[in-house]
């Protein structure tokens, strides 16, 4: 009997399709309840939308990034690049799910209307740069060189699996060429989305922090995948200990970084006390957003830090999971305090408890529904691309390093 064809051998579990379906008919439910919610609080719509869309871009572009840097390094985390690829190609979807933040910027953002830009000094001074078209034409260009960068990625690695090894120099120029791309995309987009909410404020660092943001999504994201696989054939013959071990340790350096730069950008405002900068930290540490940033230095740095020094921790999916899904969780949190503090800065109040009047608690239900649905569309998107492929990159010239790893420390 002949042996088996390579991607045969690496299909993918019929377990994926069962993921595909249940992820739509969680979108469907998560549409439906936003689809409520923009007809009754339209601008609470755009917001969580908005919130909820930044999740699931990070964990996509995050993949990608990952992907080129695999491509560059080689090393034996290559075992989960297919889940980097399938991830990467959401993009169309993501570029489709961008429209409704297109369709509220009059609502996200003050500098679109033009008596606020005229009464506004500093909005005349970065009108520009802020203004409808050239943002639109920035999103155009981010999108175009994401997706690009992927579809190529893609079309060589099915070259690659077809015995074409010329295209093994070519992936390593290409991801050396997109990474650069994808680090000035990605920081101009974080400041066109995010930070020009509130268009008084500024930070150089705000770009690092959205890229790490994405990576640690991402590498998060990897883990829960791999672990749901790792249970299945043929992933379970593919991923040992060792590959959930470098995943976690690379957790572990992105947990770091988060840390570090909220903790310069923190302390460099703190130092300058300028009253250009001073007020986005008030809005975020009074009125009970204190609450939230205190969960965020336990639940993104504190907490996950040491569990993920733990190396038998690291080597368990079934443990290291959940701090994952945990992290993801917080992330979504962290995105949150990014943006709801500037539309409400006293939204978080918590005397809502003792029963105070105007007082109320700045979540609100669509703030579930959004990621429901932007998540539902999206795990299908991925699910749908994990299935076309081979699970394993059998053609990779890194793969048998990868397999025969043993991992470190």
């Amino acid at each position: 009997m002949a042996d088996p064809r390579p991607d045969t051998l690496f299909a993918p579990a019929a377990d994926v399709d069962l993921a595909r379906s249940r992820a739509l008919r969680a979108a469907a439910v998560g549409l439906a309840a936003c689809a409520i919610g923009f007809v009754i609080d339209r601008d609470h719509f755009y917001r969580a939308w908005l919130i909820a869309y930044l999740l699931f871009l990070g964990i996509a572009l995050g993949s990608m990034g990952l992907l080129m840097i695999q491509h560059l390094s080689g090393g034996a985390w290559g075992v989960f690049r297919r889940i980097f690829e399938a991830s990467s190609r959401t993009l169309p979807l993501l570029a489709l799910l961008f429209l409704p933040i297109v369709l509220g910027m009059g609502t996200l953002y003050s500098w679109t209307h033009a008596d606020r830009v005229q009464a506004d000094e500093v909005l005349r001074h970065k009108a520009a740069y802020l203004n409808t078209g050239f943002f639109l034409l920035r999103a155009f260009v981010y999108f175009a060189g994401w997706i690009l960068i992927a579809w190529t990625m893609t079309r060589w690695s099915r070259r690659q699996d077809e015995g074409d090894m010329s295209v093994n120099l070519r992936l390593q120029y290409l991801a050396g060429g997109g990474i650069v791309f994808y680090t000035f995309a990605a920081t101009f987009a974080g400041i066109d989305w995010v930070m020009s909410i509130n268009p008084h404020w500024f930070s150089t660092l705000f770009g690092f922090m959205f890229i790490g943001g994405h990576g640690l999504a991402a590498l998060s994201f990897t883990i829960v995948v791999s672990t749901f696989l790792v249970r299945r054939a043929p992933m379970e013959h593919v991923l040992r200990p060792s590959h959930f071990h470098d995943l976690g340790k690379l957790s572990l350096a992105f947990v770091m970084l988060w840390a570090y730069f909220n903790f310069s950008q923190y302390m460099l405002v703190y130092a300058a006390n300028l009253v250009e900068e001073v007020p986005y930290f008030i809005a975020r540490i009074s009125h009970g957003w204190q609450y939230l940033a205190l969960f965020l230095v336990l639940f993104q740095f504190a907490v996950p830090f040491l569990l993920l020094l733990q190396r038998d921790l690291k080597r368990m999916p079934y443990r290291l999971v959940w701090v994952s899904l945990a992290l993801l969780v917080v992330r979504y949190v962290d995105l949150f305090m990014l943006v709801s503090p500037e539309f409400a800065p006293t939204g978080a109040n918590l005397h809502l408890l003792a029963g105070e009047p105007e007082s109320r608690l700045f979540v609100h239900w669509l703030d579930l529904a959004a990621p429901l649905a932007i998540g539902g569309l999206w795990l299908w998107m991925f699910f749908t691309q994990l299935a076309q492929r081979p699970l394993v990159a059998f053609a990779d010239p890194y793969l048998r390093d990868a397999l025969e790893t043993t991992g470190g420390h």
